[in-house]
This record gives structure tokens, sequence and C-alpha cells, in this order.
């Protein structure tokens, strides 16, 4: 037998075995004992826990109205946030889909020439291929170039404006996904095409069209379906309804393509194999280019430089023409914005709150007299904080489902199909939700938990100045925001008026823009409409302003006789454009049928462009030599300058010839009575003379204004916003008011029971929050009227930076104030002071 003696085990006679080992009686005692207070404990947590939500919900009841205007705020203000969020994450998004996009860049040249340096977004035609030769670093290569083709399928034809030319190996750089086809081979032979989903629908219906056979051209080439491809996402910049093989151009339609060095006009991205130094292999480029070409570019006097863009960059940071389409500078602001209009729902939350401390001052004391301490009311307070945020959270939601569509057409393109789409940005905006009521919650609680209950129940207490100091700082800075976003706001709609308004120096009105694609058809069509009733004039073009243009290597005698080398933008027009548009003539003369010769050896150039070779007039340009595209001739007049393109850039040199093959789109001038009924005659008359393509038609006015829609957009969503933040703004204002009155209860009494009037109150109510205005305006004006400046200095022709706007923006958010601290303040001078009296 064992016994337990000190450290000595005794033996015993009972066998007991390992598994039958229980604890003793004692031991079973203890642990039950643990149990029960962990019980109890976890009972009495949960209990506070419901009493401190019944509390919490008990003064949210209470105080209704202040409720709903906290959390109205908060949730209005993170709304806003959550939505400008959603759009900027989707402008970053560009392109990021493509998994080797990191490795894509896009090939840009600079040509210099002896007057400019010309910012073309891709190279010549023969760079690509013959880099991909020249560097082991380059894994693969790809050119795209915009295309239009009027393609037929039975008695079903559409002109497909948004096509491109694109390369075999389109679908091994890029990851556009094809539903049916071999990316491999889908663009390898001529007159392959691949169609987007929606594309083949309107052709094929549901059917799998791959393998069968549409016509291009009036008739003029079978092409194959080769492939259908999912609708590019439009998070992408190469945008495509279809792609043809680039074999068509380059194998059928120009063998010598591939082998031009001077011909530009196409996209081109490198996919550089893992590892490569971009830098470096740019740095190479130079002397590619010199090896390459070197003889010819001298000869021409035009000097190529390379560069490689990311692709990720592309859409966002480049200012290359016809590559732009997001403005970085934009995505900045609107996050500026967002982070601007949370913080302000943040601090009005905090201001709002403490402005009700002194109603809960009693609360307070009299849980401290009973034994709370100071860690379980700021645990409260916090805990009613994130509450409050919960619930504007859940709102956030619902109203950002809400507007999401509305807000899509406002940005106009679809950011998302719906907000649980973006699960990690909702997550993202809980955890901020969350954030936000602790950082919110913090002050008030310390400010609220730290009331000595004795001086609380006596009546006899105060938050002390330097939380007033805080709460009037945090209203200042509410103000900078507001009246830094009112002066910008008047900022962007000024420029917006002045590009609308800004005399162009052509008539855009009723201009009626018919694309024949140059027809056979088109000179019988022009001549047949007009003189028609409501057709007021017609001419024919190769572009209007507004549109894209062709570029020109040319030789024009400058003002010392020399033939001097530039890049020209030119139209080919016909006689009747020129007075049609009611283009102004600096000197000389518009073409004229009584000059036989204009349709060969006659060139009209702009102000602009008889600058650019030294003129002191335009008059000195007349009758100087010019040769370009194979032609020769004289200046024979010169226009004034006229915008041709947005105002955001300046007017180039421009040169207009006739040239009947090249003036595909016919203009014709409608009168504004009955016009139905004038494009229903015109319609009559296009499918008599060129019945094999759809008649389509754009009014120059609505297209010119599309150049804006961007600034049009970031104008909008500036003013939305900016009237956000105010309004969130002035819930703070009311929040202070409210508390300030409360704080002046006693005061406000006795001045009227000694004969204050209703005025003397509400001027003295008022005074100080009017000198916060004030303040916030001389912070404000010269922060916003210098990233304003930076802003306009976007624009080639811009509005400046009126003394009235600031003037009107301080007077603005003065009314605004007034108005909103009137509210708290009349209410609490026409209260009884005998009632506030027998309170204090």
């Amino acid at each position: 037998m064992y016994e337990l003696s000190g450290p000595r085990v005794a033996k015993t006679n009972s066998f007991v075995s390992k598994t039958d080992r229980r604890p003793s009686h004692s031991a079973r005692k203890l642990l039950k004992i643990k149990l029960l207070r962990f019980w109890h404990g976890l009972c009495a947590d949960l209990a506070m826990l419901k009493n401190y939500f019944k509390i919490a919900f008990r003064n949210l009841w209470k105080h209704r109205v202040f409720s709903l205007i906290n959390v109205l705020g908060l949730a209005v203000g993170m709304t806003a946030g959550f939505l400008i969020f959603m759009f900027v994450r989707f402008e970053l998004s560009y392109d990021g889909f493509h998994t080797k996009a990191d490795r894509i860049y896009r090939v840009v040249a600079d040509i210099k020439t002896p007057t400019e340096v010309i910012n073309a977004s891709g190279p010549a035609w023969a760079v690509p291929s013959h880099i991909k030769l020249d560097f082991p670093e380059v894994e693969d290569f790809v050119r795209v170039s915009q295309s239009s083709w009027l393609v037929r399928k039975g008695d079903v034809k559409f002109q497909e404006d948004h096509s491109l030319l694109a390369d075999s190996s389109f679908f091994r750089v890029f990851d556009f996904p094809l539903l049916h086809g071999d990316p491999k081979t889908a663009l390898t032979e001529p007159l392959s095409i691949v169609m987007s989903e929606t594309a083949a629908r309107k052709y094929f219906g549901d059917a799998n069209p791959v393998g069968q056979t549409v016509l291009f051209s009036g008739d003029a080439f079978p092409a194959k379906v080769t492939g259908i491809m999912k609708d590019i996402p439009e998070n992408s910049q190469i945008r495509a309804d279809m792609l043809v093989s680039m074999s068509t151009l380059t194998k059928k339609l120009n063998p010598t393509l591939d082998d031009q060095w001077g011909n530009y006009g196409l996209t081109a991205y490198l996919l550089l194999k893992p590892g490569t130094n971009a830098a470096a292999l740019q740095g190479k480029m130079p002397a590619f280019l010199e090896r390459r070409n070197g003889k010819e570019m001298h000869a021409q006097q035009m000097t190529p430089t390379l560069f490689l863009e990311p692709m990720r960059d592309v859409y966002l940071h480049s200012t290359r023409d016809g590559s732009k389409t997001g403005n970085i500078n934009n995505v900045y602001i609107f996050s500026i914005i967002a982070v601007f209009i949370m913080l302000i729902a943040c601090i009005n939350f905090i201001n709002l709150t403490t402005a009700r401390s002194v109603e809960r001052a009693k609360e307070v004391g009299i849980r401290k007299v009973v034994g709370a301490a100071r860690t379980q009311l700021a645990g409260q307070f916090v805990g009613e904080s994130v509450l409050l945020c919960l619930i504007a959270f859940v709102i956030t939601i619902g109203l950002s489902a809400l507007l999401l569509p509305s807000f899509n057409v406002v940005a106009g393109k679809t950011i998302s199909h719906g907000i649980f789409d973006n699960a990690w940005l909702i997550l993202d905006l809980l955890l901020a939700s969350i954030g936000i009521g602790l950082l919110a919650g913090v002050y008030p609680a310390l400010v609220l938990s730290s009331f000595r209950p004795v001086m609380v129940l006596k009546g006899r207490f105060s938050t002390g100045t330097r939380g007033t100091l805080l709460r009037k700082g945090l209203v200042v800075l509410q103000f900078v925001i507001s009246i830094g976003l009112i002066i910008s706001t008047i900022v962007v709609s000024r420029q917006m008026n002045f590009m609308r308004s800004q005399d162009l120096g052509f008539n855009k009105d009723q201009m009626m823009v018919v694309d024949s694609n140059n027809d056979p058809g088109k000179d019988a069509f022009k001549q047949a409409i007009t003189g028609m009733p409501g057709v007021l004039s017609t001419s024919t073009s190769s572009s209007v302003p507004g549109g894209g243009n062709m570029g020109a290597y040319s030789e024009i005698e400058n003002v010392r006789g020399e033939m001097q080398i530039a890049n020209l933008d030119l139209y080919f027009v016909d006689y009747d454009y020129i007075p049609q548009f009611q283009i102004k003539m600096a000197a000389g003369r518009p073409f004229s049928r009584e000059f036989g010769s204009d349709t060969t050896q006659a060139m009209v150039i702009n102000e602009a462009a008889s600058k650019l070779f030294g003129y002191p007039s335009p008059a000195a340009a007349i009758g100087r030599r010019f040769k370009q595209w194979g032609r020769e001739g004289t200046i024979v007049g010169v226009t004034k300058d006229f915008h041709f393109r947005s105002l955001q850039q300046k007017i180039a040199p421009l040169s207009m010839r006739i040239e009947p093959h090249g003036t595909q789109l016919v203009i014709a001038k409608v009168s504004p009575s009955n016009l139905p009924a004038t494009i229903s005659a015109i319609e009559g008359k296009w499918k008599t003379l060129i019945p094999n393509r759809p008649f389509s038609y754009t009014f120059l006015d609505e297209s010119f204004d599309k150049q804006y829609k961007s600034e049009e957009r970031f104008g909008k969503l500036f003013l939305q916003f900016a009237v956000l933040a105010i309004f969130i703004s002035c819930l703070g204002l009311l929040g202070l008011a409210s508390y300030s009155t409360l704080q002046r209860t006693k005061e406000i009494g006795i001045r009227k029971v000694m004969g204050a009037s209703v005025g003397s109150i509400v001027n003295l109510l008022s005074k100080d929050f009017l000198q916060l205005v004030i303040i916030s305006f001389f912070i404000a004006a010269p922060l916003a009227g210098w990233l304003m400046y930076k802003w306009l200095e976007n624009f080639a022709y811009r509005t400046h930076l009126a003394w009235w706007v600031f003037l009107a923006s301080c007077l603005l958010a003065l009314v605004i104030a007034l108005g909103t601290i009137s509210v708290q303040a009349i209410r609490s001078a026409v209260a009884n002071p005998v009632r506030s009296l027998r309170t204090e």
C-alpha cells in the first residue's frame, strides 16, 4: 500500500487504472466554482451590454431629430465617398485585367522637323516588326489601326466604325477571351475577322458564325468569320466591335506598308520578356533608328525619337493625341473631394455629439455617483458612436445601390453594374465606418466621461475652452473646404460656359453631316439634295471641325524664299466648303470655280500656318509656292484662324486643298423649320442613289460639343459633390450653433428679461460663427485660386480668375452659414425666458 507522505508514495493494495483516474472532490468543487463565476461574469457582461444598447437606443429615440441629422450627415458623406472611390477605383483599373500588363508597352514617337516637334501616338509602320527582329528582349509585338468597314450579311448591313485592324499576335499579347475560334490562327489570314458577341448577334443571331462569310466594302471582299470574342470590358483603352486581320491591309491592300518608315498612323505595343529593363531598351532606340533608317531621316529632315509607355499608364497619363481618354488630375481631385467629404462628415459627428453632451451631463454624474468607472462610460459612448456609424453604413449601402445607376449616367460609363460587384470596397467601407465611429466617438466619450459628478449635479460645469477651440477649429476646416469647393465650382462652370460661347470662327449651326465613305454615288447625292426644300447649302470635305483630320508632310515657301518643311493639318474640301461654314478670309480668296487650276495647283492656309513660315501678315503669304503629297502650286488664300479642334488646344497650322476623291463627308445646312420632313427627304435621296449603305447622320454642333463631354461630366460631378460637402458642413454648423445656444441658455433668458430684442439675440449668436466663416474664406481663397489657376492651364483658351468669383464665394458662404445658424438662433431667441431661467 502506498500512502502520500510528503514527496514519497506509499504502496496500497487497491488498484487504480490510468484510464479510471478522476479529479478529487475538492478539485471538482473548485472547477464548479470557477465555471459558476465565469457564467455569472458572462451574464453580468451581457446584461451590461444589453443595458448599454437599451440606453443607446433610448437616447437615439429621445432625440430623434438630432439622431436623424447625425446619421443622415454621416450616411450622405459615406455614400458620396463610396461612389467616388468606386469611380476612382474603376479609372485606375484600366487595362489591369491583362495578365501581362506589366510587360506591355506602347511605342510612341516625337518627330522633330525644322519647324516643330510632332507628338505621335504611334511609330512608323515598319518600326514594331524591326524592333522584334533586332532586340531579343522583345517577346512579341502587335499593331492596331482604326478602320471602318461596310459589312453585309444577306439583307443585314451596318457601317462598322468601331473596327480595328490587328496583327495575328493580338490574342497572344492581350487577354481578350474568344468564345469561339482559335486565338492562335484567328487573325492570321487576310480577310479574317473576329466579332464581339454584340456585333455577331446583329448578323447571325445566337448561332455560332465561325466559318461563315460576310461581305466587305460594298460586296467587294468576302471576309471569313474566324472567331467570336467576349465584349471588350469598359475599362479597356482598346475598344472594338470587330477585329480585321492586319494582313488584309499589309498583304492585300497595301503590300509595301510593312517597309514604310515615314508613314505614321497606327498604334503599336511591345510585349517584353520577363525581367527586361524597359528604360534600357528605350535607350537603344536612337541607334536602332539610325541603323535602320538614318539616311532617309536625314534626307527628309524628320528625326523621330521613340518612347515606351507602360500600358497601364496610357489611359490616365498619356497626353498624346488620340490616346488620352482619362485624366489623372481628375482622379486626384475626386479622391481629395471624397476624403474631404468623409472628413467633414466625421467632423460633424464630433460637433453634433459634443453639442448634445450637456443634456447627458446629469446622466454621467449620477452614474459616476453610483460607481460607474470612467472607462465604462467612455466605452459606452464610443459604442454608441460605432452603433450610429453602423446604422449610417447600412443606409449608405442602400443609398449607393439606389444612386449607382444615376451616377453611372453622370460619369458617362458603367463603373459597376451593382455595388456588390465591389465586395472588397464594401468591406473597406465597413471597416472605415467602424474606424470613423471609434475616431469620432473618442473625443465626445472623453469629454462626457470626464465630468466631475459633484459639479454636474450642482449644475456648475463646463467643457472648457480647449474643447470650444477644437470645435471652432473643425468648423473653420469645414468651411475652408466648402468655400474652396464653391470657388472651384464657379471657375469650372465659367470655363465650361466660356468654351460653349467662344467665337469658333465658323458657323456650326444646323450643319447635317453624312459620311458617304467615298461611295461612287456621293457626288450625285450631293447634287440631288442641293436646292431641296429645307436644304440651304451643301458641300463636301474630308473633315469637319471637331472631327479627326489628316496631317501632311509639306514644303512651303517661307518669308526668306526657301522651301521649308513642316507637318500641316490637312482638309480636302470642295468649292462650297469655306462659304458654307462662313469661314472668313484674312487675305486672298477662297477656292473658286472661276479658276480651273484651283483643283490641282491651289492651296488655302490659315493664319497660324502663315505665322509658322514667318510671314509678317497673311497677305504676304499669297502667291507663295507649296509642295504637298505630290501636288505643287501656290497659296491663293489665308483664312482667319478658326477652332477646328477643341479649345483645349491651340489653333494649329492648317492647309486646305480641293481633292474630289478625298471628300467623303457630305454636309448639308438645313433649315430648322420642318426639320423631320427635310431629313426624311434627304434619306429618300440616299436610299435611291447609295442603296448599299445604311443612312446615318450627325449634326455638327452636337458632335463638336462632344469634345467637351469629359469636362462637362467633370463639372457636373464636381458641382454635385461640392453641394453635398456644403450641405454636410451646414449640418456641422447647425450642431455647433445648437451647442452654443444650450451653453448660453441662462444668458439669453436674462437678456430677454432685460428687454433684448429677437434681432439682437440672433446677432449675438450669429456673430462668432460668421467670423469663423470669414477666417475660413481668407484661408480658402488663395489655396483655391492657385489650384484653379493650375487647372485652367490645361486649356489653351480659357477664362480668367475674376475678382468677383472670390467675393461671390465669400458672400454665398456667409448667406449659407447665416441661414443655417438662424434656424437655431431664432428658435432660442423666441423661447420663453422664464422656462430657461427656471431650468437653470
